[in-house]
């Protein structure tokens, strides 16, 4: 997969650019692509004039992740550093992929903290994608969209702990989660090894009086 640009560089001319996560192996990746001469970079694509910035994002997200996106939005606009394009100006939006969810064609999943030889710009979002996730994660369901729609409670844990970028004591964790009402059990079980079973569960949040609760983690230890 090439990533989706004009035949000729529009140098001084701004691009959106696209950090897609997910969960791999118990780490967080990014996707990266394949430039027209080859290089890796992030997905990107030039602005258009007068065109929606929301939109071409999600445009460029479906032409490279098809439906698989589940969560979006918008970061901070940067002008540092070189970009692979030399685009002017780059609009970073960070993406969420289900662990579920297939590979796109001919890209490649790679590790926040092994990434390929990028940009200097795209290496930098890369890294700060993190944050960007972090930020958002008590007011949107960034952990659950890094999970398939049926999830252990193991595997929540440990994506809050890969945005958290700490450990969460395992008691402390689900009394807090229980506290917000945020999961419903399903019918269904899955084994992680030794001992029984796990069941599995999926994102229900409840409307409660005073509004959505997310989960307290100043309250939880490690």
């Amino acid at each position: 997969m090439t990533v989706r640009q004009s035949s000729a560089r529009r140098r001084g001319s701004a691009t959106i650019d696209l950090v897609l996560c997910a969960v791999r192996s118990g780490r967080l990746h990014v996707l990266v692509v394949k430039s027209a001469d080859g290089k890796p970079v992030l997905p990107y694509t030039w602005i258009r004039d007068g065109a929606s910035l929301d939109e071409g994002a999600r445009e460029l997200a479906r032409d490279i992740a098809g439906s698989s996106v589940a969560w979006m939005t918008a970061g901070t606009a940067t002008s540092s550093r070189r970009h692979p394009a030399e685009s002017a100006l780059s609009v970073p939006y960070v993406g969420v992929i289900s662990s579920g969810a297939p590979a796109p064609v001919d890209a490649v999943w790679c590790p926040v903290d092994a990434l390929p030889a990028l940009a200097p710009r795209h290496k930098a979002l890369a890294e700060g994608a993190v944050e960007t996730l972090r930020l958002h994660m008590d007011v949107s369901p960034v952990a659950f969209r890094l999970l398939p729609h049926a999830f252990t409670l193991s595997e929540l844990q440990q994506a809050y702990e890969l945005l958290l970028s700490r450990h969460l004591h395992k008691a402390s964790f689900r009394r807090a989660l229980q506290a917000a009402y945020l999961v419903e059990p399903t019918e269904e079980w899955r084994s992680e090894g030794r001992g029984r079973p796990a069941q599995l569960f999926k994102y229900a949040p409840r409307k409660r009086r005073g509004g959505h609760r997310s989960v307290r983690f100043d309250l939880i230890g490690g």
